[in-house]
């Protein structure tokens, strides 16, 4: 039988985690917003930051490659591999998103310089890309708080969704780079 107050204090636990899951939700999209449209002052300085584009793609590379890890070994019943794939993958997409806020707030805008059927292509996997990316923030944290707090039943129903839309926003991201890279 499981202790009342333990069992109370997991739900305690689990509320207050979903909140900040839910603030960060709210605030990273807010700020990715602001960044693009405001802009930081990079106080005179000029920055070669030019690097950045290829990291964040080899950081979504790398995410889309351990997700699929995370895939297979669940597939296989590995709980330990899967969640040392995901914790990486998770890992790698948190640096990911710092480091991308920051570049595009310290940069301008690269335009996208192709044509004809390839613009809409790209435009079709931008646009997915953003929105997707925006969406899959909260699943993946929730998902992964699931797992942590042992609501296994819970983490695999979400689980179901996460995973594909989280590996289809890595390897777009991924796309996005390779498509744009030659406007840099």
């Amino acid at each position: 039988m499981s202790d009342p107050n333990q069992t109370l204090i997991k739900n305690e636990r689990y509320g207050l985690w979903s909140k900040v899951i839910i603030a960060i939700s709210i605030i990273v999209p807010l700020l990715v917003v602001i960044l693009f449209y405001g802009g930081i002052s990079t106080g005179g300085s000029e920055r070669d930051l030019s690097f950045m584009p290829m990291f964040h793609a080899i950081l979504n590379g790398s995410a889309f490659l351990l997700l699929l890890g995370a895939w297979y070994f669940i597939k296989q019943r590995n709980i330990k591999a899967h969640s040392t794939c995901t914790t990486s993958a998770l890992f790698l997409s948190a640096i990911f998103l710092v480091s991308y806020v920051i570049y595009h707030g310290l940069t301008e805008p690269t335009s996208y310089g192709g044509e004809g059927v390839m613009r809409y292509i790209y435009y079709f996997i931008l646009i997915t890309h953003i929105v997707l990316s925006a969406v899959i923030l909260p699943i993946v944290l929730f998902t992964f708080l699931r797992a942590w707090t042992g609501r296994f039943e819970q983490h695999r129903k979400i689980a179901r969704w996460t995973m594909p839309i989280w590996l289809y926003v890595t390897l777009t991201g991924v796309l996005v780079y390779l498509m744009i890279s030659p406007y840099y």
